[in-house]
């Protein structure tokens, strides 16, 4: 039994080329709130009370660099880190003057196995600069993000024997839906298929049906490209739209999404591979749909 529980998908810190582009895509587009940049290298934005859900960094590579978590608790996080060394996986503590940066407190990141995603788990976040003000949507959270796997099937047992996380629905073999136990939410995170290891999407959650559909019009104005929808995920239950950020990175709004109790959750169910699958109102994705970004290797 994995000895450690999650509260939710923390954040998630992506690789960009050009900071000052991104954060005025993901402030004035998106919709999130800037915390603070720290020149053309780091920007942190949230969507919450946290201190932050997105931190973008400089890089020539766009894509992901790693995927936080927030633990339910200080001893969650000493059972964690006990298990993953016990797992025998490389840990690495986050030193103090970077956690401090973070607004967080003990924090440590390994390397998935069978995969180049670090993970970083902590229990205690400060919050943001006064209070989160929604501005061009309703952001209600981080929602998940999905990643893309050249070993999938072996990733996919690390993640559901070994790291505490529960399948909610499978898309044939293509895609697994996973939350991260116990959050209820259909998933939390994903894997994807795919040649080789890449980001495939970072999804947020909307409060209000409008957003979706106000998306579609906002990201056209402003010339940004739409890869799928609007649209139904008869998987989840939630209404979409996918659209590009300046690096072609696919990002997500959604609104709605099924919901599982931690005792007696029905069971994981085997979803043809059917377009309507992915959404009953009949639309198809663009080719550039969850191609752009890569992951980052750890650097320990």
């Amino acid at each position: 039994m994995v000895p450690f529980r999650y509260r939710k998908p923390g954040y998630v810190a992506l690789n960009v080329t050009n900071v000052d582009a991104s954060v005025g895509f993901y402030r004035d587009l998106v919709g999130l709130q800037l915390e603070s940049q720290q020149g053309s290298d780091t920007a942190f934005l949230r969507c919450s009370e946290d201190h932050h859900n997105l931190v973008l960094y400089r890089s020539s590579a766009p894509g992901i660099k790693r995927m936080a978590f927030e633990l339910e608790s200080a001893s969650d996080l000493e059972q964690a880190a006990n298990y993953v060394d016990q797992m025998g996986w490389a840990r690495h503590e986050v030193a103090a003057d970077e956690a401090s940066q973070l607004r967080q407190g003990r924090t440590f990141r390994f390397c998935i196995p069978e995969s180049t995603l670090t993970f970083e788990f902590y229990a205690q976040m400060g919050r943001g600069n006064g209070d989160y003000v929604p501005s061009v949507s309703k952001i209600e959270r981080l929602g998940h993000v999905v990643i893309r796997c050249a070993q999938r099937d072996a990733v996919l047992r690390t993640l559901t024997e070994k790291l505490n996380f529960r399948v909610s629905d499978h898309f044939g073999d293509q895609v697994s839906f996973l939350r991260c136990f116990p959050n209820p939410l259909h998933h939390t995170f994903g894997v994807s298929r795919g040649d080789v290891d890449g980001l495939h999407h970072v999804n947020f959650m909307v409060t209000d049906v409008d957003d979706v559909g106000r998306a579609m019009n906002r990201m056209r104005k402003a010339g940004v490209e739409v890869v799928y929808g609007p649209g139904r995920h008869d998987i989840s239950n939630s209404i979409f739209i996918y659209f590009l950020d300046p690096d072609g990175l696919t990002v997500e709004y959604s609104f709605g999404m099924e919901e599982f109790p931690e005792v007696s959750p029905r069971e994981a169910r085997e979803l043809p591979l059917r377009p309507e699958i992915l959404d009953s109102w009949g639309g198809a994705p663009a080719p550039k749909f969850g191609k752009g970004g890569v992951i980052e290797s750890a650097a320990f």
